[in-house]
């Protein structure tokens, strides 16, 4: 009782005094209407925040270009963040569809749930603050911190953090970030501290390397079913492209395909700045549609999937436009492995593919592995050949076309026996289209296609690639 007496109490003057403050043309400045959390509701209350104080509005400086390595494992691409003074190496998963940048804490002390026996993967490393001479919490009155709140509360941070009257108003809290939780649209959760350290990337080539100090990302100690670090690619404050400087321009990926999965001789390139979007005369562009409900994530418009030559399948108008909720559109996501299409459109495709198949289906290993058509396909000699599935084509806006490489949608389960193959088809329905996005192109569907983040003009480019021939160009394949 008395603490909620305290915090009514020191809410109640600091409104007092910022009617005040306001009356004499001072203002104070406002939670950014675009920082959304996947998952989190957005409180209705809103109360004056006060101005960041000067420690904390240093940004850090652009790089012109960068270039790093994406390593391919079984259910998205990892990269890798050297943070701290001396440097630490903690691999996270790529994701365009969230903001915040976070790496497991504390070697011991790091604690995930629901998460089976990855706590013995050896993708898994931990980041440890009191080894980094650079490292240090973030303040309360940061624009980040109030940043990764904006969602989940509607308390200035600075009060959370229990800064005296004297500081709130002259906006000097130094008192660190208060701990937060994140959480992401299928059910992960985490929670930890915002930290700044020194963090290293490369430049225009391998050999080229830039420090940039006072990086702010998660240090995270527990969490739901999310037992790797994530670096967050979306437009919101808190992203790695955003504290970069790369959001007035974008970045670029080429995603090996599948076979190469933990292979630890070759990587996907992963391009950031001008030499992503520059030169690209042979890739067709969809607008970026501007999602009001997540802003901060890119949305692309599907008009229809083709099979084969003729068969075709409309896609829903939601699949191209939003609600007045901000419901629809498809999100492009590199943090979901597989592309999720509504009902009932998608058993509508599923009838269109099982119409021009005629192999037999493997239904034994569609209940196994829960995929929605299987089939058994001859394999001479035991050995997969280019079996004559029908093609599958994306058609999105502005008359773009892509053409699905065909091992990005079936996909053999097991090695072949008895001159015999199970291949399935890797797209799956989603589970809830009637709130946040109508579809998910995911990153198994983007293999050896180059997809261009280009932000400074809206639009998104593809173009199919052999992007293991891309890697080695970039010097990213060890013989």
């Amino acid at each position: 009782m008395a603490a909620s007496y305290s915090t009514a109490t020191t809410i109640l003057l600091l409104l007092l005094f910022a009617f005040f403050i306001s009356f004499n043309q001072t203002q104070a400045g406002n939670r950014n209407p675009n920082s959304v959390v996947l998952g989190l509701t957005r409180s209705s209350t809103t109360f004056p925040i006060l101005k960041p104080s000067k420690y904390s509005r240093k940004r850090l400086s652009q790089v012109s270009d960068m270039i790093e390595p994406l390593r391919e494992v079984r259910d998205g691409y990892l990269l890798s963040l050297n943070i701290g003074t001396p440097g630490q190496v903690i691999q996270v998963y790529m994701d365009t569809g969230s903001d915040l940048t976070w790496v497991p804490c504390g070697n011991l002390s790091f604690d995930c749930l629901d998460c089976g026996d990855s706590r013995n993967d050896k993708l898994i490393g931990t980041f440890s603050p009191s080894h980094s001479s650079s490292s240090f919490r973030d303040t309360c009155g940061s624009s980040f911190c109030i940043d990764i709140h904006s969602s989940d509360n509607s308390f200035d941070t600075c009060i959370e953090a229990g800064c005296s009257l004297s500081a709130l108003l002259k906006a000097t809290c130094s008192r660190p970030c208060p701990s937060f939780a994140y959480s992401y649209g299928e059910g992960g959760l985490v929670t930890g501290t915002l930290t700044r350290d020194n963090i290293r990337v490369h430049g225009s080539s391998p050999d080229i390397t830039k420090d940039l100090p006072r990086f702010s990302f998660g240090c995270v100690g527990s969490t739901y079913r999310e037992p790797i670090g994530i670096a967050g690619f979306g437009r919101g404050v808190l992203s790695l492209p955003s504290q970069l400087g790369f959001l007035q321009k974008g970045f670029s990926h080429c995603f090996l395909a599948f076979k190469y999965a933990n292979n630890p001789n070759i990587s996907s390139p992963l391009f950031m700045g001008d030499v992503a979007v520059s030169s690209n005369d042979n890739l067709q562009f969809t607008p970026m549609l501007k999602s009001p409900m997540f802003p901060n994530y890119y949305y692309i418009g599907l008009e229809a999937i083709t099979v084969g030559d003729v068969s075709s399948a409309q896609a829903p108008l939601n699949l191209r436009e939003f609600d007045s909720q901000g419901n629809g559109g498809m999100l492009i996501d590199s943090g979901t492995t597989y592309t999720h299409l509504p009902e009932p459109f998608y058993s509508r495709l599923l009838s269109v593919l099982q119409s021009a198949i005629t192999y037999p289906r493997a239904t034994d290993v569609e209940t196994r592995t829960g995929f929605d058509l299987c089939y058994r396909v001859p394999c001479p000699n035991n050995r997969f050949t280019n079996d004559p599935f029908p093609s599958i084509t994306f058609h999105f806006l502005n008359n773009v076309s892509l053409v699905l490489p065909q091992a990005n949608y079936f996909y053999a389960m097991s090695a072949p026996s008895n001159s015999t193959g199970v291949k399935c088809l890797l797209f799956q329905s989603m589970d809830d289209s009637n709130y946040g996005p109508a579809a998910v192109f995911g990153n198994f569907q983007q293999q050896n296609v180059k997809v261009v983040y280009d932000l400074e003009k809206e639009r998104i480019g593809f173009q199919p690639m052999d992007c293991a021939a891309a890697a080695a160009s970039q010097g990213l394949h060890k013989k």
